[in-house]
């Protein structure tokens, strides 16, 4: 079967492979895992263009591990500028890495690879599916913030090298319990720069539990403009992640899945002025891609800031664990911010 053969295949089952239960393993400390990588310098499968819209493509890896719990990445935060990260799985583990890069600052593979499941207040592993699909994480202090979603919640951790503990408290969603949608709960956890209006504080948007206008339920968690909102929806997305501009804007990555065209994904800028209680939040498209581009399921993106003082995008795609998908990383150059 011919590559694109073989992944729109993939894709024709992704509903499947996305509801599968989560592999074996208890590990309960951090177990170093080998990772092998396959680099790629173009976005557009058979193109060279490097320039999408507002975005400049950087690289992007293909990554495989002999482990089987390697995968499943949810969303990810860097703990240092493009180097080290800490991340979650849908499959409840936690995942700590950093990024080799070439000469050209291009990545080429994860190195210090490390994956643990999360643990209960008494350390024991959470390997039931509904307690541990986390989706989105924050990073801030030393503090991870991450959500989950089935069994809705927005918990705190206090971050560790010798491991991640049980968490240390849960923090009020607003967002009526009954609104919350099971397996399209909270998909995004971000912190809103310290400077704006919103001082600071965490932000959580749901992938689609909607509102009766059809727009994604969110909610501002604290300080001066505390309270719900929405994320207007557009064209059949879903919201899997997003983190915050210097200026306040959020970018949002958003997925749609077919079983006839397969998966695609696109970036979202929404407005600051938006995100306020009561309003709309809304923004324009970025970047748009399908199966034609070296995509997978992508559903984790971080920014950070360059040396030369770039802005990056960082993405990361969810395998689901199935064997015709791949997990991936991409970076983009987001011009003109």
């Amino acid at each position: 079967m011919r590559r694109q053969g073989a992944r729109f295949f993939a894709f024709a089952v992704f509903g499947l492979a996305a509801s599968s239960p989560a592999p074996a393993g208890t590990y309960t400390v951090p177990q170093a895992m080998e990772v092998n990588c396959r680099a790629f310098s173009h976005f557009r499968i058979g193109y060279d263009s490097m320039r999408f819209g507002a975005l400049t493509f950087v690289g992007g890896l293909e990554m495989t591990s002999p482990d089987e719990n390697f995968g499943s990445f949810s969303s990810f935060r860097f703990r240092s500028p493009g180097d080290e990260f800490i991340g979650v799985t849908d499959t409840g583990f936690w995942f700590f890495g950093r990024i080799d890069r070439d000469a050209e600052r291009r990545p080429i593979c994860f190195s210090d690879f490390k994956m643990q499941r999360f643990v209960d207040a008494e350390g024991e592993a959470v390997e039931e599916k509904s307690l541990s699909d986390a989706e989105g994480i924050a990073f801030r202090d030393g503090i991870a913030t991450v959500s989950f979603e089935r069994t809705h919640r927005i918990s705190e951790y206090m971050a560790s090298n010798d491991g991640m503990g049980p968490p240390r408290r849960y923090l009020p969603f607003l967002v009526p319990a009954y609104e919350l949608r099971s397996n399209k709960g909270f998909e995004t956890v971000a912190y809103a720069p310290e400077e704006g209006p919103l001082s600071g504080a965490r932000v959580v948007v749901t992938e689609r539990s909607i509102d009766e206008a059809g727009n994604s339920f969110a909610a501002i968690l604290e300080g001066p403009e505390k309270g719900i909102f929405t994320v207007a929806r557009h064209d059949d997305f879903d919201i899997t992640d997003g983190a915050f501009l210097p200026d306040g804007d959020l970018l949002v990555l958003e997925r749609r899945y077919s079983p006839i065209s397969g998966i695609a994904m696109r970036l979202r800028r929404i407005a600051a002025e938006t995100i306020r209680s009561g309003a709309v939040a809304d923004g324009p498209v970025l970047l748009s891609a399908d199966m034609g581009y070296e995509i997978d399921n992508i559903e984790g993106l971080d920014l950070w800031r360059r040396a030369d003082g770039a802005t990056v995008v960082s993405l990361i795609s969810d395998d689901n664990q199935f064997f015709l998908q791949r997990n991936i990383y991409l970076e983009f150059v987001l011009t003109g911010d």
